[in-house]
Parts: C-alpha cells; structure tokens; sequence
C-alpha cells in the first residue's frame, strides 16, 4: 500500500497529513519543529510512505535535509503555483496537509528546486550581501536628501561611500544638529561597506564562477559579484525550459492579466525569486550608466513611458540575455540586444 505524506509546515510547527493511494486520509498530527519527534512519528509509516511533500516556506531546508537523509523521497512544493480547489470556504492546517498529499498522489503537484545543502550557506552569505547593499542605499538616499534640503548640493554616491575621507561631514560642520545626523548617516555607511567587501572577500575565495556562468562577465552591468548571485540563485539552468519561464522567474515580466485590450486585474508580482530580481536591476542600473548601448535602450524607453518602466524594460532584456548566455555557452552579442 501506497502512502502519500504532506507537511504544512510553520515556524514552530507542522501539520502532518497521510493518505493512501486511494486518497483516504488514514492518518494526521499535528506536531513541533523537532525533527527526532516527526522521525520517530513518522517511522510506523515508513516502508509505506511514497513521497513527502513539505511547502517551500521560508524554513523548509530543515525538514527536507532530514527526511532526505532518513531516506524519504521529498518533493518541495511550490507554494504560489498551488490550487485549490474551486469554491473552496474553509480552509486550515488540516485541509492543507492533506491537499498537499493529495496533489502528490494525483501527479499534479507544482514541485519548486530542493537547492544542494552544500552550497546554501554561500547562497544565504550572498544574500546577505545584498540585504547590505540595501540598506547602505537607503542610507545614502538618505544623506543625499538631507544634504540637497539643506545645503543644495548634490554629492556623488561614490564619495559617499569612500572609506578613506569623510566627504559629508565638512559639508554640515555649521550646524551640530546637522552635524551629527550627517556623521551617524555616514558612519553606518561606512560601516556597512566593511560588511560588504569583508563578504565579497570571503566569498570570492570560497568560489569560482563555473563555465557557462562566466559568461555572464560579457554583459554591460555584471561584474564578478553579481555573476556569482546569478549563479547561485539561478543554478542549473536547464531547469528551465524557455526564456519566458526564467525571466518570470527572476519577476520581469508584467504581473497583469488583460482581456480584449482591458486589464482584468494582476497575478502574483512576488512568484519567483527576488534576489534574482534585484540582482537584474542592479545590474540594470549599472549597464544604463556605464554602456552606451544599455543608455540608448532605456533613454528610448523613457521618452515613451517612464522611469520606472524604462528600467524594468532593460532588466528584462538582461534577463533574457542572461538565459541564452547560460543556456548556449556564448558571449554577449549587444547587436541582438538592442537592435
């Protein structure tokens, strides 16, 4: 007899659901995050059980790693594809244990990628990278904004960031108020670039960006730092079939729905990965400031709609750039780009 196993799991617990192959619900639990008790609850079951589905939350690599050494097929189900069923009124831990079970047996399961838990951690200390990043430009915006109100002055982002001389703090040396929200600005600041490159150091020795992946150094926009986050959210890239399926992956395609020219509302802007998608439109940014190419694209772009469209355009076009380079093995052609 064939068992199918679902977890929903939460941060502190998990619901868990089995059916057999005939869909009959035979059993459920609902028990706490330690693995040693879902093992040993879960071992009487064992020689039955076909398959575990646990959802992708953002705690999954536990529960997967352990199943999978106990010797359990896992499958890690995709939570933004899934569906219920029609008209559904009631639903809850209980109901969605099972529905994950029941998908499983039906063969109709939206499974997501169980990523290698050798090279997670590097993964995460680049995507910590990026949460660092994040909050130096905020901070920067910040300054940038105190200094044009106050000052009418505009400092380029690179003096703000330079560790060997203060730049910002002579600027506000008139007013201690001033003074102070200009040297804590800039002191996180700093701080935060010692963060970055201290990551950038560590995880350029721990890593080498691997054939097709060093490709990516031949777009306008990728250094080594962001080839390698490409890299590591992107993995295999035959996991993808098609461009369209990889750059609504990294969220550059529109999430609208339009009927007979009208839009009829917009779909799931957070389905995919956004590390990907900020390390697009990074990449985006770079390539419009320093490729004359990547200008000529966006500034065409901007004179018809806007900014903010202009830029998710041209990471798009990266994107997608990004897809064949890793797909065929081949160099960046910008005539096939922006032509």
């Amino acid at each position: 007899m064939g068992l199918y196993t679902g977890f929903d799991l939460h941060s502190s617990n998990t619901y868990v659901g089995i059916i057999d192959e005939d869909g009959k619900r035979i059993w459920k639990k609902k028990l706490r995050n330690d693995p040693s008790l879902i093992l040993a609850t879960l071992r009487p079951f064992k020689e039955d059980i076909v398959g575990i589905v646990v959802e992708s939350t953002f705690n999954w690599y536990w529960a997967v790693d352990r199943l999978m050494e106990e010797g359990y097929k896992v499958h890690l189900a995709n939570p933004s594809r899934i569906q219920q069923y029609s008209g559904l009124k009631h639903s809850d831990d209980k109901h969605d244990a099972f529905w994950l079970a029941e998908m499983l047996r039906l063969k109709i399961l939206p499974e997501g990628y169980i990523y290698p838990k050798e090279q997670r951690p590097l993964r995460d200390l680049l995507r910590k990278r990026g949460h660092l990043v994040r909050l130096r430009t905020s901070l920067i915006q910040s300054l940038q904004n105190i200094l044009a109100r106050n000052m009418g002055t505009k400092m380029n982002t690179n003096r703000m960031k330079a560790l060997r001389t203060d730049h910002v703090t002579p600027l506000l040396a008139g007013n201690d108020d001033l003074s102070l929200a200009g040297k804590a600005s800039k002191d996180a600041i700093d701080a935060l670039t010692r963060q970055i490159k201290a990551i950038e150091s560590v995880v350029e020795k721990k890593i080498d960006i691997r054939r097709p992946y060093d490709l990516l150094l031949s777009m306008p926009g990728v250094g080594r730092v962001l080839a390698l986050t490409i890299m590591m959210e992107t993995g295999p890239i035959d996991r993808f079939p098609k461009v369209g399926n990889y750059v609504s992956y990294c969220r550059k395609v529109p999430a609208a729905r339009f009927s007979n020219e009208k839009k009829k509302g917009a779909g799931n802007r957070k389905n995919g990965n956004k590390y990907l998608s900020w390390a697009y439109a990074e990449a985006a940014e770079l390539a419009r400031r320093f490729d004359a190419g990547a200008r000529a694209y966006y500034d065409r772009k901007r004179r018809h709609t806007n900014e903010p469209i202009a830029y998710n355009a041209l990471a798009n076009k990266l994107s997608r750039a990004a897809y064949y380079i890793m797909r065929g093995g081949v160099l960046f052609m910008p005539e096939r780009m922006f032509s």
